[in-house]
């Protein structure tokens, strides 16, 4: 009930292209969010997402993090998952996009699961190095195997817990962070804070399910005020902040 009410508020608060002054902010809304453009690409990330659907082997699962709203069962059909936990092909072509829009060199995903937005962000710019985390031992062989079986170049799979491998890549710098693997209020705003000292000034953090939880939206107004942060897009599934110094400080609420 709590995310049916948001997003009736959102969907009253939100707009498109129109009234956004920002130069950068219209051009990823017009250039990135819009692109009507039928990509080649998806049928492979689509592709990807098939084989796991029709996988109907089963994983035994150590969830570090806020868990499923959906699966609770300790052992998950592979099948299930897929249909229930990964990436809808809506926001897989997104995330696709928006890697070929902002070309990241370097990125970094809290929350690998099935690899479905690995997968994404792999084929939207295949020269680039991915660092993905994942919690659940078995879940990140899994995805390992299915990433060299589809012959994905430049993903380094990491596994353990997220507060310790963090602070082992606190020295890098990444244009580009997803925010995938633990839907709690606290543990958002940690992953925050440590990984500030990796962005740069183009870079994007992208934190999925805002909405998940009245915690998690407390996660996110708290983001938006943060010194750091001068732009943020809200829509509605994922929320982007932007450090840019030569923007103006400002929040946009997008239907995307």
């Amino acid at each position: 009930m709590y995310q049916i009410t948001q997003y009736f508020k959102f969907l009253l608060k939100s707009s498109n292209q129109h009234g956004v002054h920002s130069p950068f902010v219209y051009d990823l809304i017009t250039k990135c969010f819009y692109d009507k453009k039928k990509y080649t690409d998806y049928k492979k990330i689509i592709g990807y997402k098939k084989t796991l659907k029709e996988n109907t082997n089963s994983i035994k699962i150590t969830d570090l993090g806020a868990g499923s709203q959906v699966m609770k069962q300790e052992e998950r059909v592979i099948s299930q998952m897929a249909k229930n936990a990964g990436s809808t092909n809506k926001r897989a072509k997104l995330l696709y996009r928006l890697s070929l829009y902002f070309k990241p060199e370097n990125s970094l995903e809290l929350g690998t699961s099935l690899g479905i937005a690995t997968t994404a962000l792999h084929l939207g710019n295949p020269d680039a190095h991915i660092t993905t985390i994942e919690g659940c031992p078995n879940i990140a062989a899994f995805s390992k195997s299915n990433f060299e079986k589809f012959d994905f170049k430049n993903i380094k799979m990491i596994t353990g817990d997220f507060n310790n491998e963090i602070e082992k890549l606190k020295a890098n710098t990444y244009d580009l962070v997803f925010f995938d693997g633990n839907h709690k209020k606290d543990a958002t705003l940690l992953y925050f804070e440590s990984l500030l000292e990796t962005a740069h000034n183009d870079s994007v953090f992208i934190f999925d399910d805002i909405y998940w939880s009245k915690g998690m939206t407390e996660a996110w107004e708290i983001i938006k005020k943060h010194p750091k942060v001068t732009v943020t897009i809200d829509t509605f599934f994922w929320g982007f902040v932007f450090f840019r110094k030569e923007q103006v400080r400002e929040d946009f609420i997008i239907r995307v």
